[in-house]
């Protein structure tokens, strides 16, 4: 069976960051390791992605589309959605080869799967959550689908889901096929983060209050062996040149240990490469942040998310005022980039509490003015997603409603402090413009 792998729009244009597929790309080995021929479009890469999606499904002619939506939206305060141009895809498709059976899956479709297969009945299949055991076995039986986890199909008028996989064996876990994609493509022009990603776990047991991760993954933490973990790092570098890495784990150094290996395997293999990942702000010590340093680390990335420690409390990251400083103390004292990722006009907010998150930001910035060494802080407001905490502290506090509908962008940001974000920002932004020029 010939399959086409069609990783949907995710970014707002060509100029955005590029993020190298690799789930689409994993499928694709999977699939061509059960017999079948894989071919793989990232619809971000291409300067018309409409006419490049066109043209491979009229070339290729194949009998399967999967296709993957990532993110349903940009996130970053934007009001921008990305389910319009999934449509228009979902519709291309169809239309250009209407023999063809669409099956949908990704991040993006695990949380709407219900909604975007009612509203877009080209969809055949849809596959939530892992998809490395369902979606070859789906192919193997597409007339009377097999009871894999994960299935999305149509029963008269209604879309059925069986209960997703969050249980893969990660050290089962086979490498992105990257022969079917070449990472050089991706190279050059990031500025956030780079393009290459690493899954090194799954998994998050820590539960915030406004993330979906724990539904997307599962809250048991599945490791891949460290070595294995190297390997494709050591391969990627030998192949194709490629230097700089993005670990895509939840978070980077839980269970303490297993990050602390990869290091250490790194640096036996005098692997010269660049790193970064989204740290747990109560898991660094000395001995560990130096260890990530000499193993190529060049961005600390922090979400602790609150501000102050009412916010952190609201918002369940099981983190103090303290262990944020104690992180921004041990990371300000090394020669590593630190960006840090804050909520803002998050539930129970005040005037106190926003006094104490300038506070806050004025003494990670006194840490950091040594060294010169922070990069950035990011301000959000946090975007409602369904099934969370903060998605049923909203409607009892009449922020949104029945009828709100959150497969678009919405953001829990009410009065009175609707506009407290630009007054962070000026904060933030004086504070570090004045770093790097050297002005007090």
């Amino acid at each position: 069976m010939r399959v086409l792998m069609v990783q949907a729009l995710s970014v707002e244009g060509p100029s955005a960051e590029k993020v190298y597929p690799i789930g689409i790309v994993s499928l694709a080995g999977h699939i061509q390791d059960a017999g079948h021929q894989a071919d793989i479009l990232d619809m971000n890469i291409a300067a018309d992605p409409y006419g490049a999606l066109k043209e491979r499904l009229l070339s290729f002619r194949p009998d399967v589309v999967g296709l993957s939506l990532r993110n349903i939206d940009p996130l970053g305060n934007k009001t921008t959605s990305l389910v319009p141009p999934f449509a228009v895809t979902v519709k291309l498709i169809s239309a250009v080869l209407p023999g063809a059976r669409l099956i949908v899956g990704g991040t993006g479709f695990s949380l709407f799967p219900q909604r975007l297969m009612s509203e877009l009945p080209e969809i055949h299949y849809g596959i939530v959550g892992e998809a490395e055991i369902s979606f070859p076995s789906l192919l193997s039986s597409l007339e009377s689908p097999p009871a894999v986890k994960g299935l999305c199909w149509r029963e008269g008028e209604k879309v059925r889901v069986r209960p997703p996989s969050r249980d893969f064996d990660m050290k089962n876990y086979v490498p992105p096929a990257r022969r079917l994609l070449d990472p050089s493509l991706y190279m050059g022009g990031n500025s956030y983060v780079p393009p290459i990603g690493i899954e090194a776990k799954r998994g998050c047991n820590i539960c915030c209050a406004y993330c979906v991760y724990p539904k997307l993954q599962g809250k048991r933490l599945r490791c891949r062996p460290p070595s294995a973990v190297v390997n494709e790092i050591e391969a990627l570098h030998k192949e194709y040149g490629i230097g700089s890495f993005h670990f895509t784990d939840p978070v980077v150094n839980i269970p303490r240990g297993h990050l602390e290996e990869i290091c250490l395997e790194l640096i036996r293999r005098k692997l010269k490469v660049r790193w970064s990942g989204f740290f747990r702000e109560n898991n660094l010590d000395e001995k560990n942040i130096a260890l990530f340093e000499r193993a190529g680390c060049e961005c600390f990335s922090f979400s602790p998310d609150g501000l102050c420690q009412e916010s952190l409390d609201v918002l369940g990251k099981k983190l103090t005022e303290s262990d944020i400083l104690k992180a921004a103390e041990l990371a300000s004292g090394s020669d590593v980039i630190s960006v840090y990722h804050f909520m803002v006009n998050v539930p129970g907010e005040t005037e106190k509490t926003i006094q104490k998150g300038i506070g806050l930001l004025d003494r990670i910035y006194n840490l950091h003015g040594k060294k010169k060494n922070l990069g950035t802080v990011v301000l959000n407001n946090i975007r409602i997603l369904p099934g969370t905490p903060i998605d049923s502290m909203a409607r009892a506090s009449g922020v949104i409603g029945p009828g709100t509908d959150l497969l678009y962008p919405v953001y829990y940001n009410p009065e009175p402090f609707d506009t407290m974000r630009y007054r962070l920002e000026t904060k933030h932004l004086c504070r570090n413009v004045f770093m790097w020029q050297g002005l007090r």
